[in-house]
């Protein structure tokens, strides 16, 4: 200990040391990130914008929305600079500031998760006493109780790893800094660290998903009791993508943060961070928009407006067909 030199900054793990492949990556993980971006927002702004999508449900679609274009914006636009620039290098600070972030964003989008399950299953298996159980007042507070609990979570977590000294080595093994990779460079002792990240993990993490599919039992074995058609068809096809994503989110989280020191380290590490940190907020604007009727014509609506609303320099004279179309799409919404 007398002669370890104290870390200051660390060093994040490369995609590959070949320049033209960071360069590939870069693109590639920039693109998704605009994509996952201009997909959130367009949820954000289609469910605060439509009046007749002020419903329980899209209340926490449009949080979940805001929610995974902050988690995204956590990891991969560093991650992307980094192999633009050809540098790894991050100061304590800022790895400190990830791994909180990190931290809060995931428990709070599986918090989100959990809620619109029980909304879905509220308003499936219980629709007569929907208004009762989602209330708007219900609503808000659990909204705010899911924010304020993982600032507390995600400080805790953040607090107990940086009291830790630094000093075996500075390389961190993963694109972003987590709890995981910062544990095997600390030269003391981290067997209660660990404790607690497995506790905290099974008791959340396993807390919440035994709720979503229990949830979705309910959910499904109510929707096999309708006769066979669009309803049935509707409702599975919502709610087996939104398991599935659910899914790929807790295995992969649990395996960096709860698995063997093996599973978060190297390429291995490096495909499961994305699974848990880049492809829910991907893939939760596809489920939940492109598959969902409503959020399409609320989207038709909104350009239909758009067009209208240029006076003199948009008008029937110069474009008649396009105009005719979006009011025959806002038509079929109403």
């Amino acid at each position: 200990m007398s002669n370890s030199s104290m870390t200051t900054d660390f060093l994040l793990m490369e995609i590959s040391d070949m320049r033209d492949l960071q360069l590939f990556y870069a693109m590639i993980f920039s693109l998704i990130y605009l994509l996952t971006i201009m997909g959130n927002l367009v949820i954000a702004a289609v469910t605060t914008l439509d009046k007749s999508l002020h419903t329980p449900m899209y209340f926490f679609l449009r949080n979940l929305s805001i929610l995974d274009s902050c988690y995204i914006s956590v990891t991969v636009p560093n991650s992307c600079m980094n192999s633009l620039l050809g540098t790894s290098s991050i100061s304590k600070a800022v790895c400190g500031a990830q791994v909180f972030l990190v931290l809060y964003f995931a428990f709070v989008e599986l918090l989100f998760l959990t809620i619109m399950a029980h909304d879905r299953f509220a308003a499936i298996c219980r629709p007569l006493h929907y208004p009762v159980i989602m209330s708007p007042r219900l609503c808000v507070h659990s909204t705010l109780a899911a924010l304020l609990s993982g600032l507390i979570y995600a400080a805790l977590h953040t607090l107990n790893t940086f009291r830790l000294p630094f000093c075996h080595s500075h390389a961190v093994q993963q694109l972003f800094c987590d709890i995981p990779s910062l544990l095997k460079l600390s030269c003391s002792d981290t067997i209660s660290n660990q404790i607690t990240v497995l506790i905290s993990g099974l008791v959340i993490g396993g807390g919440c998903f035994i709720y979503i599919i229990k949830s979705y039992i309910h959910i499904f074995s109510t929707v096999l009791r309708f006769p066979v058609g669009a309803d049935r068809k509707k409702a599975f096809s919502t709610c087996v993508p939104h398991i599935l994503v659910v899914s790929v989110f807790l295995i992969s989280g649990s395996y960096v943060y709860l698995g063997s020191s093996g599973l978060s380290a190297g390429l291995m590490g490096m495909v499961l961070s994305v699974f848990y940190s880049v492809i829910p907020p991907l893939f939760n604007p596809i489920i939940y928009s492109l598959r969902n009727e409503q959020i399409k014509c609320a989207i038709r609506k909104l350009m239909t407006r758009m067009f209208y609303s240029g006076g003199i320099l948009i008008t029937k004279d110069t474009f008649p067909i396009q105009l005719s179309q979006n009011h025959a799409f806002a038509s079929k919404c109403r």
